[in-house]
């Protein structure tokens, strides 16, 4: 039976991680957004909450349980004080977690200590691909054996790269199948060309060209027995679900409390009818959005094949985000429009969730 209430262990990480956003992400947001530079003292403080080592297994020096729901309630917080710095917060994520479950025990050694020491240090996870018939499970990027080792060619694009890169996990097509390799972030035969975006300007990302890179047979990710892109799609796209209601929400709220507290001929903004109506329907939505995303972890936790879940709820958490971010805007009126206001920038990071695909894991 599927259970809404979050426990008490639960419900103290949300009101940490919440205060946390709150007080030290979301005051930062809109520097962070016009500078396209990330806070450093913002991501270590995260890494000194263990927001990622705790998602781990005890066994590679994390928290005693990962649960998907627990990730998804973090994710949203995080989101809700700023998309670009959530995703920078569980970028280590984007490595450890595919290697926690599916790595050999060598690939758990060498790379789990970098995700469990003092320090932040930042992953990234190389998925997507350009062009419109892009599809993860059929990867145009391709991995060919050659005696010990692989040799991986083709394009990579929307992959975070910030600096002091720790790990790099690609996806490419190995004779019809995707498998992961963990790839050098110095190897020669790797070109990265930064991207520049309309949303989560923050969060620098790039798009990688793979010209004959050769990784050791042993970086295949979980050795012989490979991965399952499945599983992790199904990651990624219930924590995009859940960062994507954070930022829905974060768009309600400002609306909301903006229309109660603006006046227009003497009345407040929020006694119109129309306006009342619409943030209305914004909490409506909102609220399905996150009940959709917490079924697909909680399926996850269950050990259920929850792709389908995932999807629905992701395909509905991109939709219910941009009409939030818009309709903050149409709240706002005229001062929607204006960068000194956060709709503006909801609605561009809103907007993003139509082509991210596995920017986070839960």
């Amino acid at each position: 039976m599927i259970g809404f209430d979050p426990s008490d262990e639960q419900q103290l990480i949300v009101e940490t991680v919440h205060h946390f956003a709150a007080d030290e992400i979301r005051p930062l947001a809109r520097e962070c957004d016009e500078a396209a530079k990330l806070p450093e003292s913002v991501l270590a403080r995260a890494y000194e909450l263990g927001l990622v080592a705790n998602a781990l297994p005890e066994s590679c020096g994390g928290g005693e349980e990962r649960s998907a729901v627990t990730g998804a309630l973090v994710a949203e917080e995080l989101a809700w004080g700023d998309l670009a710095i959530a995703l920078a917060i569980l970028s280590p994520g984007l490595v450890a977690l595919p290697v926690a479950e599916f790595g050999s025990e060598t690939q758990r050694d060498t790379v789990l200590p970098r995700f469990t020491s003092a320090h932040y240090t930042p992953a990234s996870l190389a998925l997507l691909e350009p062009g419109l018939a892009a599809d993860p499970f059929h990867p145009q990027a391709t991995a060919q054996r050659d005696g010990e080792s692989y040799v991986l060619a083709g394009r990579k694009c929307l992959v975070p790269w910030q600096d002091g890169l720790g790990a790099l996990l690609v996806f490419a097509n190995e004779e019809g199948t995707p498998q992961g390799f963990l790839v050098p972030v110095d190897a020669a035969e790797l070109s990265v060309e930064p991207s520049s975006l309309m949303g989560i300007r923050a969060l620098p990302t790039a798009e990688l060209a793979l010209d004959g890179v050769r990784v050791p047979a042993e970086n295949r990710l979980g050795g012989a027995s490979g991965s399952d892109l499945r599983r992790i799609l199904t990651e990624g796209r219930v924590a995009l679900a859940a960062c994507g209601v954070g930022v829905a929400r974060a768009a309600f709220e400002v609306a909301r409390d903006y229309a109660k507290e603006r006046e227009v001929f003497g009345v407040k903004v929020a006694q119109k009818q129309a306006i009342a109506f619409k943030l209305a329907d914004m909490a409506i939505e909102i609220d399905a959005a996150r009940l959709l995303t917490w079924e697909a972890a909680w399926k996850l936790d269950q050990g259920e094949d929850a792709l389908k879940a995932a999807t629905l709820a992701y395909q509905q958490v991109r939709r219910v985000a941009l009409e939030a971010a818009d309709g903050a805007v149409q709240v706002f009126g005229g001062h929607g429009y204006i960068r000194d206001y956060l709709p503006e920038m909801h609605l561009r990071n809103a907007r993003g969730f139509a082509s991210f695909e596995a920017l986070a894991l839960v």
